[in-house]
């Protein structure tokens, strides 16, 4: 289905019935990377999923982005949509939305699924330094190159120290705004009932994230997945469901 918010042209889905479940995705993804587990939870509630902007069928930003920026966008597609969430599922960058705008009151919620939620960015001030400093030295080796090789080795440099700045090309400038952009303090000010899911294998957003954010939120739980990566609901999706199914229960 496709609405229209704040002007732009907003892919979402929405299915089953019930309470209703939010879900957004992380980064370089949409909320076709969620259609298993949102049919899952379809049988016991009603489950919304958002393409957020620059992402899967909605359209781009006008200007780049941050955090503040997705999250009043959530809540005008929510009031758009007339829906009012029981619960927001966020993953990845899509946790980062969820503590902001929620933390701002943009939208609310009665309950929280934090799933290898990002937001922690004073552990990303040094891959910043040096990914300034590879990238600058890299111009003048590859320099005399063609200009499709610079590219290929571009993107393998920042893949090799962790960055997503080139998953999504054209939402470079927004990439880093948002990764910029802590959410600690956010995450200190949430009252509600919060799950934190976070893959033992992640890379991108690690373990050490989970307790941190864990710590900040009282009363949250925070869970890890065996042999689960950054995508812990597609690696171990049985586990992930059965931990967010339990929690939602009233």
């Amino acid at each position: 289905m496709q609405v229209v918010v704040n002007s732009l042209l907003t892919e979402y889905t929405r299915v089953g019935k019930g309470k209703a479940v939010l879900i957004l995705h992380g980064w370089g993804d949409s909320g076709k990377g969620w259609a298993d587990p949102a049919a899952r939870l379809a049988k016991h509630f009603e489950v919304v999923t958002v393409d957020l902007p620059g992402f899967g069928g909605t359209q781009m930003p006008k200007t780049p982005w941050g955090l503040d920026d997705y999250g009043a966008f959530v809540g005008a597609f929510l009031t758009k949509i007339r829906a009012r969430p029981y619960a927001v599922i966020g993953h990845s960058h899509g946790g980062a939305v969820a503590i902001r705008g929620l933390a701002r009151r943009d939208f609310a919620a009665d309950k929280l699924v934090l799933l290898d939620s990002a937001g922690i960015r004073s552990q990303y001030l040094g891959r910043k330094k040096s990914l300034r400093l590879i990238t600058k030295t890299g111009k003048l080796f590859t320099k005399p190159l063609p200009a499709g090789v610079k590219k290929r080795l571009r993107r393998k440099v920042y893949e090799t120290i962790g960055s997503d700045m080139l998953v999504v090309e054209r939402l470079q400038e927004t990439f880093k705004k948002v990764v910029t952009d802590d959410v600690q303090k956010d995450a200190a000010t949430l009252k509600l009932p919060t799950l934190l899911i976070y893959g033992e294998d992640d890379l991108d957003t690690p373990l050490q994230y989970g307790r941190m954010i864990h710590n900040l939120i009282p009363g949250s739980k925070l869970e890890t997945v065996p042999g689960a990566g950054h995508f812990a609901h597609r690696d171990r999706p049985d586990e992930v469901f059965t931990l967010i199914q339990e929690f939602l229960q009233p």
